[in-house]
């Protein structure tokens, strides 16, 4: 390794012979390259940080418009009376943890195997292909939960709901059975253009569906006197029209390349995209009813700890968006590295997506906890709301950090199509026992923040346990398992 070559060309030493040995070539080779190996990962993971960042952005912008439609439809109609605002507010969550909740969670399936279908794929239309088996099989799952929706009033008297509102709220669903579709669908080409890596237009569309949406709530209710079954019927038409804007932008700006028209074949193998689809269902939903599980405990709890509860709740659904947001973004990348055989990509994709949700939701703790006092004032000015809510919202804050984990890891699991992972960690994290303590904290002696806690512990739970599963998994194998979901005339070398 050092130099033992002197003027004479012999090995021995001699009076010309250096008392200290000088590096060759060699050992500044070998010090350089790995300088350089050390700056290359560096580099590398910050291109991976500043790549998700921007893809995230898009979406969890989409993904806050798309909620504020629903939000503006309640403020509409319910400026005509107290019951109409209560009606549709109770409608739109149980369309939430209905239909939804196919709408979100069923289209992983193509967050899996759209993503890794559009690197791994020979034929690019085979992504459009798996789009025409997401309309079929979606469509089959929203049937009975349609069905239910026309007939949720005796649903609704069942769970001990007042006979007005039951009445009133299944007429309001039954309205908006139309439009739920529509909301599927737009959820579906989303996936099947953020599978191609384009993430923006999801957000253009909103941009201009949402005022539109505020527009035609109002005729609807108001100029053409429908009153309250204006609101579903307007919110519907918006999720059409949404739908429909996607498509064209799809078909005419940027998207088209992967559609190949209408086949048959989207109706062979829907039974793996229907399973990955009722996993990722299950996964959704499993959090989600846990908080609506809460949200029907305060209600026991009184009038104040139930109105600190809904504006905690409406504040959570919108921070929510972020590490929903960062999810998605994450599940289509690791989904293309793996498509792409690129092991060690999707491995780095989930590790930096850890780490930017974790950031975003240290920046969601900060604000949370620098406005705590002044909070609940935007939506309330009662003095005992803003108190008990400043008492709260330090455990929301302090949970941010754990969702953002659990949106980034979910969204690396659904990526390697592993939805039942997440789907088993939610249920063991939130109902073996993290949820039962909080609605035991809550009815002695925590009140509101007993619930809050159990949420709380969940979520660290889910989050810790996911990264471990994202960090641990084999990547050459996830590369080799999404291979083998892919259909045989998909296949590339394998």
């Amino acid at each position: 390794m050092y130099e033992r070559f002197h003027r004479d060309g012999s090995d021995e030493p001699n009076e010309h012979t250096s008392l200290i040995p000088k590096p060759t070539d060699d050992t500044y080779e070998q010090d350089y390259d790995g300088d350089v190996s050390r700056k290359f990962v560096a580099r590398e993971y910050l291109r991976e940080f500043w790549r998700l960042l921007k893809d995230s952005i898009p979406v969890i912008l989409a993904y806050t418009l798309q909620n504020s439609l629903q939000t503006v439809s309640v403020l509409i109609v319910g400026r005509s009376s107290a019951e109409s605002l209560a009606t549709a507010a109770f409608s739109l969550m149980f369309a939430m943890i209905t239909a939804w909740m196919i709408a979100l969670g069923g289209t992983t399936a193509l967050d899996t195997l759209a993503s890794s279908s559009f690197t791994g794929s020979a034929n690019k239309h085979d992504l459009g292909i798996l789009l025409q088996r997401g309309f079929f099989v979606l469509t089959l799952f929203y049937i009975p939960i349609a069905i239910l929706w026309a007939c949720s009033e005796p649903v609704f008297l069942f769970l001990g709901q007042d006979p007005q509102l039951s009445r009133d709220s299944a007429r309001f669903l039954t309205c908006l059975i139309p439009g739920g579709l529509g909301y599927i669908y737009f959820e579906l080409m989303k996936k099947y253009l953020q599978a191609q890596g384009i993430m923006r237009p999801g957000t253009y569309v909103l941009l201009i569906t949402s005022p539109l949406n505020g527009l035609l709530n109002y005729l609807c209710c108001y100029t053409l006197r429908m009153g309250l079954l204006g609101a579903p019927l307007a919110t519907g038409l918006s999720y059409w029209l949404s739908f429909a804007l996607l498509v064209l932008y799809a078909r005419f700006i940027q998207g088209a390349e992967c559609w190949g028209g209408w086949s048959r074949e989207c109706l062979q193998h829907a039974g793996p995209f229907a399973r990955l689809a009722f996993l990722g269902v299950i996964h959704v939903g499993t959090e989600w009813w846990a908080f609506e599980i809460v949200a029907l405990a305060a209600g026991r709890l009184g009038t104040i700890p139930l109105a600190a509860q809904s504006v905690i709740m409406t504040a959570d659904q919108v921070l929510n968006t972020i590490p929903f947001g960062v999810g998605v973004a994450t599940s289509a990348r690791v989904g293309n590295l793996l498509g792409a055989r690129n092991a060690r990509g999707a491995a780095r994709a989930a590790n930096t997506a850890a780490w930017l949700s974790m950031a975003l939701g240290g920046v969601v703790l900060a604000v949370l906890m620098g406005t705590r006092d002044r909070f609940a004032r935007i939506f309330n000015d009662d003095e005992r709301v803003v108190r008990l809510t400043a008492d709260v919202l330090p455990y929301v804050a302090l949970f941010q950090i754990a969702d953002g984990l659990n949106g980034s890891c979910g969204g690396s699991l659904r990526g390697m199509g592993r939805q039942h992972v997440g789907a088993l960690v939610n249920l063991v994290s939130y109902y073996g026992g993290a949820l039962p303590l909080g609605i035991w904290l809550a009815f002695h002696g925590w009140g509101l923040k007993g619930l809050w806690v159990g949420q709380c512990i969940a979520l660290y739970l889910v989050g810790a346990l996911e990264w471990s599963i994202v960090g641990w998994s084999h990547w050459e194998k996830e590369v080799d398992r999404a291979f083998l979901r892919m259909d045989a005339s998909e296949r590339v070398g394998v």
